[in-house]
């Protein structure tokens, strides 16, 4: 169990995330064990899992990731597709988009320079072709931000104890504590981001902020 686990003996499983949210990473955290489920079948209506939400200059903007579907085989049949079978576009020079937004959101936060060597790889030119799937994307990003806030890196093979189902929702905080962000003079403080933004804010305190603020997610198959 790591140090947020409030329910012992479940399992959660979740929808993909691109960047996750706080709430999404809270649902992870509270609970012992967690399957990200790329194997569900694949909705072109679940924008986050290819969309993330950051705080820019002027306040919340939508990364979107553009996405294709991996080329189908005779061998494939009439198999329904899944996450797994989603690629990525070459649209837009996206990655470089994303980057340049986060260091416009970021650059002057306290923790931006030691953190975003970890997410980089993502977000160079010659992404498409070196990690070719959305999941591939989303699950380095997702391992970095787990090793920064001390969660297991790896998803549980097969669930464990009671199975909790959340892939049908967003998970979020009813209500937290709010946390320095680097244009809250101007803005305010805003909620339900990236876990990008808590991290690049609040750095090794990010583990803090979540332990003590964990205690208002209280998952939906229990309230």
């Amino acid at each position: 169990m790591s140090r947020y686990t409030q329910y012992p003996g479940t399992t959660v499983l979740l929808e993909p995330r691109y960047c996750g949210s706080i709430g999404w990473y809270c649902a992870m955290a509270v609970h012992e064990h967690c399957i990200v489920d790329y194997g569900a079948r694949f909705d072109k209506r679940r924008k986050l899992t290819h969309r993330t939400t950051i705080a820019d200059v002027n306040g919340r903007l939508d990364l979107t990731v553009p996405v294709s579907h991996i080329p189908r085989t005779a061998d494939d049949g009439h198999r329904p597709l899944t996450w797994h079978d989603i690629s990525l576009s070459a649209h837009g020079d996206w990655w470089n988009v994303h980057r340049v937004a986060l260091e416009s959101a970021y650059g002057r936060t306290p923790y931006f320079e030691f953190y975003i060597d970890r997410f980089l790889p993502v977000y160079r030119p010659d992404v498409v072709e070196r990690m070719v799937t959305l999941e591939n994307v989303n699950r380095h990003i997702d391992r970095e931000v787990r090793l920064l806030l001390d969660l297991s890196a790896e998803d549980s093979v097969t669930p464990a104890g009671d199975l909790i189902d959340l892939r049908r929702q967003e998970p979020s905080l009813s209500h937290c504590t709010p946390y320095y962000q680097v244009r809250a003079s101007k803005l305010g403080f805003i909620p339900d981001l990236s876990i990008l933004d808590l991290l690049f804010n609040m750095g090794p305190e990010s583990c803090m902020w979540l332990r003590d603020n964990i205690k208002t997610y209280i998952p939906t198959w229990i309230q």
